[in-house]
């Protein structure tokens, strides 16, 4: 939602947040930097936030008028002997505890009167901020544009990675398919399969397939938007989270949602991805709805660039989409303009000129 608000309280734990604003506010937006990466097993992605708000997230954010209030990054516990669940699951108490931190600090930002983005860190984060945003607007519908479905369960995933699995945690209609992990035991479900849809899919796993169609998720793969093309699917995804109630939205994105030739700095990259213009109309028509209440942007690992300039493009392209779910639009992001300057009396100009003459 685009919500408004005041300053906000501090977050547990952390200092003053740094206030950044001009005098016409559009959005009141709190940033939460969650710089964790035991979703996962590659090095580098805890540093995503450092490396968006090198970027230029909060002067972007600040030069389109809104209020920002930058909480800093989150302090996460390490977990000693945290062992795999089931022989396979990487981390589950590290990342149970991590969610249940994010979950907090979200709820209190919403709660708060802000629009939240939370910079992650890898995917599992949205275990936290979608319950967390879930407690303030039990309603949300949540829009998950990644290249990847993250619906696996801890009984289907190959990997053990959890960062491919936080949905299938969330989906109440999952529930019975899911086992309590350790570190677990505070996270309740708080979507339907009706609440989400999915935008730019084109690696899912078979058992992420089945979850898809058996339990009529709604999704756009990469083929998808190439036979609709994109303001279509954004007109159903639009449709389907929409049709009966306005209410707040969750967009969740993954850079890796991107094509890897735009956004290479990535843990698990995938070619025939978004286009930067897909990418930003996405973004454009969240922020047309006002009812834009929270975003993650994860996955940027500037550890994978092959060079600064990978790693400066990928956390550029991220800025770009979160600066356009708040304003910033391809005609430009302009200060107010009320009124256009008029030349002097002709007659004067007339005079001067005879004068001139």
């Amino acid at each position: 939602m685009a919500l408004r608000g005041g300053f906000a309280r501090p977050l547990r734990g952390q200092a003053a947040p740094a206030r950044l604003q001009r005098p016409r506010q559009a959005h009141s937006v709190a940033l939460v930097g969650a710089p964790f990466s035991r979703g996962q097993k590659r090095r580098g992605v805890d540093h995503g936030p450092a490396t968006v708000r090198a970027a230029g997230l909060l002067e972007r954010l600040a030069g389109l008028g809104c209020q920002v209030y930058d909480f800093g990054d989150l302090n996460f516990t390490q977990v000693p002997n945290d062992e795999l669940y089931n022989n396979l699951i990487s981390y589950p108490r590290s990342v149970g505890l991590a969610s249940q931190v994010l979950a907090d600090a979200v709820s209190r930002a919403v709660a708060a009167g802000h629009s939240c983005v939370t910079i992650g860190g890898d995917h599992s984060l949205a275990l936290g901020s979608v319950s967390g945003h879930a407690r303030q607007c039990p309603h949300l519908g949540v829009i998950w544009v990644d290249a990847h479905a993250d619906i696996n369960t801890p009984l289907t995933t190959q990997s053990g990675n959890l960062h491919g699995q936080p949905l299938s945690f969330l989906l109440r209609e999952l529930q019975d398919k899911v086992p309590q992990l350790p570190g677990f035991s505070w996270l309740k479900p708080c979507l339907s399969a009706s609440d989400i849809v999915y935008i730019g899919l084109r690696d899912v796993d078979p058992a992420e397939y089945y979850i898809l169609k058996n339990y009529d998720i709604h999704y756009f793969s990469m083929r998808d938007i190439d036979r609709l093309g994109i303001q279509k699917v954004m007109e159903r995804t639009f449709e389907q989270l929409m049709h009966r109630r306005q209410r707040p939205i969750h967009l969740s994105f993954d850079i890796d949602a991107f094509d890897p030739s735009l956004a290479p700095a990535t843990g698990t990259p995938v070619l025939g991805g978004l286009t930067y213009r897909e990418g930003m109309y996405i973004a454009e028509e969240i922020h047309n709805t006002g009812m834009l209440s929270a975003v993650d942007m994860v996955e940027v690992n500037p550890l994978l660039g092959a060079s600064q300039e990978e790693v400066n493009a990928t956390a550029s392209l991220a800025v770009d989409v979160i600066a356009t779910c708040f304003g910033q639009t391809r005609e430009g992001a302009h200060t107010a303009f009320d009124e256009l300057p008029t030349p002097s009396s002709p007659d004067e100009s007339d005079s001067e000129e005879q004068v001139r003459i």
